[in-house]
């Protein structure tokens, strides 16, 4: 791979390997602290799970859905509310993953088979659910206490024994294992691809990536281990993250969004119904919404009328940072898992340096503007043909 290849394929990688080096410069070293590097990822969980779900929307052809923020503050509001009356948490849980469901069908069926535009349903949903999360929390704020629910969402995993408060080699350990199967799985795909005659990067190529992938995972493990361990909203991500860069790269149903986005034309003429593919688009989104506002409410520890405003922009900003095409047809999972970690690192950097909100805005614009621009210039669109 040439220089040049190399740098336009992985711009946003290298730009978030700058970008941290450079707020951990400014910060003394603060951005790197074990607790700070512990909660990049959980400050950040909605807008990693709720991009996995804008990227379908995307590509079915640059839509995106604005009513994700209020979905978010639903789906808490729900939960909230029927654990104040002294429903369980899998009730909760359960509840309100319905409501989302319900939401995702909806709006599903109306930009899919009835033609809605995406833009205007979702707006209309926007300013919907957020009343009505408002008229379940009468518009008040409703504290978030109960132990079971905070377990499954922001507990840490340690083995009693082994470890303790700063000390958890567990965290190490399992980041060991995480990183030789990565190895093992980038190695044998590439000899799998080759004997199969696919165009392959070089061994030496391979072995880099590997080599990087592993010492970041090490390090944060490493950071993991010197504060409380793994958290279980880590493995939420993860789950996520795995389940939908599964079905975006390796199942044909996941093919249908690109092809949606590519030349929806030519994939209604090949059989394929666009119709069924922004409903699931819509309907993956919603649900992923709804699993944010547990998330989000859980490490909160409180749900009122106000939550999730501008998620849907963080969530849509991570996709375009990371690579998706603004025309559709093009992204995948782990550029926007990069665009999301680039926003998470900026906001972070620039509140640990006590910059007021205002500058964190000008920042993100930027960046999503010049990404845009990136993905525009570089692949030389004008428009969506």
């Amino acid at each position: 791979m040439k220089g040049k290849d190399f740098v336009k394929k992985y711009t946003m990688v290298l730009a978030l390997i700058l970008v941290f080096v450079l707020f951990t410069i400014l910060t003394g070293g603060r951005l790197i602290m074990a607790q700070n590097i512990s909660n990049l990822l959980l400050q950040n969980a909605y807008v990693l799970v709720m991009a996995c779900g804008m990227l379908l929307c995307i590509l079915t052809g640059g839509n995106v859905d604005l009513s994700v923020g209020s979905t978010l503050c639903l789906s808490a509001a729900a939960a909230a509310k029927l654990m104040e009356g002294g429903s369980s948490p899998a009730t909760a849980v359960f509840v309100s993953l319905l409501i989302s469901a319900v939401i995702g069908i909806w709006q599903g069926w109306l930009i899919g088979y009835i033609h809605i535009p995406p833009f205007i349903c979702t707006l209309a949903g926007m300013f919907l659910f957020r009343g009505l999360a408002r008229v379940i929390l009468d518009s008040k704020t409703i504290a978030v206490m109960n132990p079971g629910f905070l377990k499954l969402f922001t507990s840490y995993i340690q083995i009693p024994g082994v470890d303790s408060l700063g000390n958890c080699p567990s965290a190490m350990v399992i980041g060991i294992i995480i990183a030789v199967c990565l190895t093992i799985f980038m190695i044998a795909n590439r000899a799998k691809k080759a004997k199969q005659g696919y165009q392959v990067a070089s061994f030496a190529s391979t072995l880099i990536r590997v080599i990087i992938f592993d010492a970041l995972i090490i390090a944060y493990a490493s950071r993991l281990m010197g504060y409380k361990g793994i958290p279980v909203m880590v493995i939420w991500i993860l789950a996520i993250v795995l389940i939908f860069g599964f079905i975006t790269s390796k199942t044909v149903f996941g093919r249908y969004f690109y092809a949606v986005g590519g030349n929806e034309k030519a994939t209604k003429l090949s059989g394929i119904d666009p119709r069924k593919v922004y409903f699931w688009a819509y309907f993956l989104m919603s649900l992923l919404a709804g699993l944010s506002g547990l998330l989000v409410g859980a490490r909160i520890g409180s749900v009122d009328g106000n939550m999730g405003n501008s998620y849907e922009m963080d969530a849509i900003a991570s996709c375009f940072i990371g690579g998706a095409s603004a025309y559709g047809g093009s992204g995948k999972i782990s550029g926007v898992m990069v665009g999301a970690i680039l926003l998470g690192v900026i906001n972070m950097g620039m509140s640990i340096l006590g910059l007021p909100d205002q500058y964190q805005y000008v920042v993100k614009g930027a960046v999503l503007l010049a990404a845009v621009i990136f993905d525009v210039v570089t692949n030389h669109k004008t428009g969506k043909s």
